[in-house]
């Protein structure tokens, strides 16, 4: 055996877990089905500007460990995430603050706002929440959630919001303040020049092959290491052996546009069901560029089939007990390692995934 470890996907996940143990001794081979590392993470440049190729990604966290961790690889700019709703061309701000009530409703101190929303949440009479739209109305009243939450939601999931289950909404932000910054976390930021640098300089020195489907190799792969760590869809590994999990799926229209600002925000969400699509990516202020010209993404959620990009999990009870199946076949393997959000069949955050990651290390470290 060559390897001691075969790393299955060069995401964010593999490439840690590889640059730890590369760090340690351990000779790594990481193979990815794509023809570029760095998983949904990944950057395209067109026009000198960094394109989130796989949808927007902006890196926040309130652990100043993994924040430390995460910036030996790359300097991080000042960007702050402040998206806008537009419903039928009336532009909101997210997440939910005195700047959406002011423009709602005209109010201008916060005890004004929480007495409409405290009202619309009795007339609506919900005590408690059994779905999404209850849970939504519970928090934010029927205003907020008819404008800007149930039609972007129905488009997202591709289901009815009162069939979607009330946990997806729970971390709803709401703010009774006039600030316009999305996260709650202390630190965030984008990499300059994209977040290509950083899985770059974690695979350094690392064995890679890209455009190696693992499962078209695979016992000669499995062979070529003692262990092996898998960051795919769980159901894959196993043949979807019990079935295929549920998830949603994106489609990417990417425009480059002669003009230097299309929508002066770097992320609009279209909450009317009538736009097919969700949101507007303008890339170029992610880094607050100053070129000639602009891209734009639009994202079309679609549902998943096989050979489709798995994106978001479908975390209903029905899944979940799918899943659970297939962890338990995993908890028995003896040499292989499963992490990830496709192999935890759970979405993350890209803190999230470093974390897990090193804690991954850790284990495997107290093996030795």
């Amino acid at each position: 055996m060559k390897y001691d470890y075969l790393i299955v996907g060069a995401g964010l996940f593999g490439a840690t877990f590889a640059y730890e143990m590369n760090k340690r001794g351990k000779k790594c081979l990481v193979i990815d089905k794509r023809k570029h590392a760095g998983g949904n993470i990944y950057c395209e440049q067109l026009n000198g500007i960094n394109v989130h190729k796989y949808g927007a990604h902006i890196f926040h966290t309130d652990d100043k460990g993994i924040w430390d961790y995460v910036n030996q690889f790359a300097e991080f700019n000042r960007y702050t995430h402040s998206p806008i709703a537009n419903y039928k061309g009336e532009i909101y701000n997210l997440p939910f603050n005195m700047n959406t009530f002011n423009k709602l409703w005209g109010v201008e101190k916060p005890e004004e706002a929480r007495k409409i929303i405290e009202r619309q949440r009795r007339e609506a009479g919900i005590d408690n929440p059994g779905n999404l739209e209850e849970q939504a109305i519970s928090l934010v009243g029927t205003d907020i959630y008819n404008k800007l939450i149930k039609g972007y939601t129905e488009k997202q999931w591709g289901r009815k919001a009162v069939e979607l289950p009330a946990f997806i909404i729970k971390r709803l932000p709401v703010r009774f303040t006039y600030d316009n910054n999305y996260f709650n976390d202390r630190y965030q930021g984008i990499p300059v020049g994209g977040y290509n640098a950083i899985i770059e300089k974690m695979l350094e020195g690392v064995d890679t092959r890209l455009g190696a489907n693992y499962f078209d190799h695979k016992d000669e792969l499995d062979d070529m290491a003692v262990r092996i760590l898998y960051t795919g869809m769980i159901d894959e590994f196993y043949e979807y052996r019990y079935g295929p999990l549920e998830y949603r799926s994106l489609r990417f229209e990417t425009e480059v546009l002669e003009i230097d600002n299309y929508q002066g925000n770097s992320v609009v969400n279209y909450t009317d069901t009538d736009t097919p699509y969700t949101r507007i990516i303008e890339h170029k202020h992610f880094e607050f560029g100053t070129q000639s010209t602009t891209v734009i993404t639009k994202e079309y959620p679609i549902e998943w089939k096989r050979g489709y990009e798995p994106y978001y999990p479908v975390n209903d009870d029905n899944n979940n007990e799918l899943f659970s199946r297939y962890r338990r076949l995993a908890d028995k393997e003896k040499n292989v390692l499963f992490g990830g959000r496709l192999a935890d069949y759970k979405y993350y955050d890209m803190h999230h995934v470093i974390k897990k990651a090193l804690q991954a290390v850790e284990k495997e470290c107290c093996r030795y």
